[in-house]
């Protein structure tokens, strides 16, 4: 059984008198332990603990678009006393950690964080942990004694990655020449990605340039995608490797001002609205959908459950390092490749994006040749 303890807000609880009214009162909280499983919410005499959210960059579409409103709206749901204090990074390491030690001051019971640098905010988790506030980790794994985790295996988006290159480069599969334009060296996340990637991509191809991508931005990426032409050549680059959508975004269009044509088949990750564009097009060959729902309500659940000290055994199946040498409780979700053939049965089917926010007018043509209608 796994439980972590957590200050009370005066919380207390009334003294049963009589075996027959603990039999009851029993019975009525197995009840509802059940119904909060099955995704319904606790009785309003729970404890209601105040969540903190704390995601890393706007740039990446995903955060604000999906993941913010789908884990609050859970957390609605699970609890409706429930509060969610919620705090964006833009990407600063420094502004985050203030950001935790503002929320730890608050009082909040809980925190679930996204860290902009694993690394630089272990010192952040420890605080938090002293302070006996649990955290989950949340996408990417912070570094120190975190209570839970929610996450995709990042090495398994890798080879779904490299496999999809390969796939696309037909016979230049064979010994053809790719670039790599790799996420954030900060990033534990990039590091599994890359690792998978070259599992697939390693003694089959040549790569001609690799990068790592400061804070996952597109404009570096544009920057070392130019810098890749310069290089190797605008005829001799048969494949890009991109880590997430914003960085195929950022290579693509320095491809275009270097006047490649056709563009070689690249990757991608989040399903990003601009990238499922790009490859109903032709510009960008797959990205890898990471259904954010579930993340997003797997994290609600556990933060929900953290904060009023029960165990994760029903709600988190899973196991994972914590950087420290200690195995804590995990959901590990399983991410979902997208091609223009794909699309409607994948990210329009789940509910991410409906056919008429895809298939603007410019975008008509290539809908329809992808069975996209509305």
């Amino acid at each position: 059984m796994w439980r972590r303890r957590r200050r009370r807000r005066g919380r207390r609880r009334p003294a049963v008198a009589a075996a027959l009214s603990l039999a009851v009162a029993l019975a009525a909280c197995g009840t509802a332990d059940q119904a909060y499983l099955d995704g319904g919410p606790r009785p309003e005499t729970e404890f209601t603990p105040r969540i903190g959210l704390l995601l890393p960059d706007t740039h990446t579409a995903r955060w604000e678009t999906f993941d913010r409103p789908l884990f609050e709206a859970k957390v609605l749901q699970l609890c409706p006393g429930c509060a969610v204090e919620y705090a964006n990074a833009q990407g600063g390491v420094a502004t985050q950690k203030a950001q935790v030690e503002s929320m730890i001051t608050k009082g909040v019971d809980v925190l679930v964080l996204d860290p902009v640098d694993a690394r630089a905010l272990s010192s952040s988790v420890r605080k938090a942990d002293r302070a006996g506030v649990p955290v989950v980790s949340y996408d990417r794994l912070a570094e120190g004694p975190v209570s839970g985790y929610v996450s995709f295996d990042g090495r398994q988006i890798g080879r779904i990655q490299g496999k999809a290159l390969l796939t696309a480069m037909g016979p230049a599969a064979d010994g053809g020449q790719i670039v790599m334009v790799n996420g954030d060296p900060a990033d534990p996340n990039a590091a599994a990605l890359e690792r998978g990637a070259l599992d697939v991509l390693r003694g089959k191809v040549r790569i001609g340039k690799s990068y790592d991508t400061d804070r996952w931005r597109p404009e570096i990426a544009h920057t070392d995608m130019t810098g890749a032409v310069a290089a190797l050549g605008a005829g001799n680059i048969d494949g890009v490797y991109a880590a997430n959508d914003g960085l195929a975004g950022g290579a693509i269009a320095s491809m275009k001002a270097n006047f490649i044509r056709p563009l070689p088949p690249v990757t991608g990750q989040d399903a990003d609205l601009s990238a499922i564009r790009r490859i109903l097009v032709g510009e960008q060959y797959m990205t890898v959908y990471k259904p954010f729902g579930p993340q997003a309500e797997a994290a609600a659940a556990m933060a929900v459950a953290l904060g009023r000290g029960d165990p994760l055994d029903a709600v988190a199946p899973h196991v994972a390092g914590d950087g420290t040498g200690r195995r804590v409780p995990a959901v590990l979700l399983t991410p979902v490749p997208v091609t223009a053939a794909t699309i409607g049965d994948t990210v329009v089917r789940d509910g991410m994006y409906t056919v008429a926010r895809i298939c603007t007018p410019e975008y008509a043509s290539a809908c329809a040749k992808a069975g996209l209608t509305v």
